[in-house]
């Protein structure tokens, strides 16, 4: 008995952010030598219990579906001939449907707009919600096209919470073999408020902060690192709020990850607010990995 193996998933709905998305997935899952899902989700059980015309074989949400899906398996093989693709259209809300979709994935990925003119705010039904439940990594392609087209050689990747930071190292430096680029570990820090108007103090207590941010990078760092020797990591440990530190690396890098520690209950993922910034406001495609 074979074990069939995981496809990159890569959610699609005919819109410019969703083919964006397939062409990246479709360059993904040839880099790593995965087979590509293309999946379309659209609530078909509403026509249940319905008689349709004689003259419509299919409903008209049906046959949009299967149109769109069917030109995107298309687009797929075209972009990549050796590559093996599967297109479905899957009954069912869009979120359910992906994160169902995303326990026998390697991979997801969603893109970071949608139909409609409210397609801006489409980041916090859709992609946003798949990204914080999903049971494997998700990337969410956005940003700049010299970004979402890897031209920038760096994988930037941004460490928090220690707990959280050995998977996302771990899919950065893979991500860095795959590309034959660099990876940018980022931490930041911050000096609490005090009360005191002598500099000389607080320039002292500024030097210990940014040693403990860089002990603790050396720290996450180390034996992922040392798996992956070939690999360059630059270490960066940056003075703010860490939801505006990753912004200003992401403007330079192909790809930026984020780890993040799954919940205790139905919900999956827990996403903070340095997760939230990225995936709303990063210059890149933001990969969100889950702690596993």
């Amino acid at each position: 008995m074979t074990t069939r193996e995981p496809p990159l998933v890569v959610g699609v709905d005919g819109s410019d952010g969703s083919l964006t998305a397939l062409d990246w997935a479709v360059e993904e899952a040839t880099r790593f030598g995965l087979p590509l899902r293309v999946v379309y989700a659209s609530l078909w059980e509403r026509y249940e219990g319905t008689e349709p015309h004689v003259d419509d074989e299919h409903p008209p949400e049906e046959a949009i579906a299967e149109r769109v899906v069917a030109s995107a398996g298309r687009r797929a093989r075209r972009l990549s001939p050796g590559l093996r693709v599967e297109a479905a259209v899957v009954p069912g809300d869009p979120v359910d449907a992906l994160v169902k979709e995303s326990r026998e994935a390697a991979a997801l990925v969603t893109g970071s707009s949608g139909r409609g003119a409210l397609k801006e705010l489409l980041l916090g039904s859709v992609s946003l919600a798949v990204a914080g439940r999903a049971h494997c990594p998700v990337t969410v392609v956005r940003g700049e096209e010299r970004n979402v087209k890897g031209t920038r050689h760096r994988i930037v990747v941004a460490l928090g919470d220690p707990a959280e930071a050995a998977s996302a190292v771990r899919y950065a430096l893979r991500e860095a073999r795959a590309r034959g680029c660099e990876v940018q570990a980022v931490r930041a820090w911050r000096t609490p408020d005090q009360p005191t108007d002598a500099l000389a103090v607080l320039d002292e207590a500024a030097r210990v902060y940014a040693d403990q941010a860089t002990a603790a990078l050396d720290e996450v760092l180390g034996g992922p690192q040392n798996e992956y020797p070939e690999i360059t990591v630059r270490h960066v440990v940056v003075e703010g709020p860490a939801h505006r530190a990753v912004l200003g690396p992401s403007a330079e890098a192909d790809l930026l990850v984020l780890g993040a520690t799954r919940r205790h209950d139905h919900r999956g993922l827990q996403l903070g607010r340095v997760s939230h910034t990225a995936l709303h406001h990063a210059a890149c495609p933001v990969a969100v990995v889950p702690h596993d």
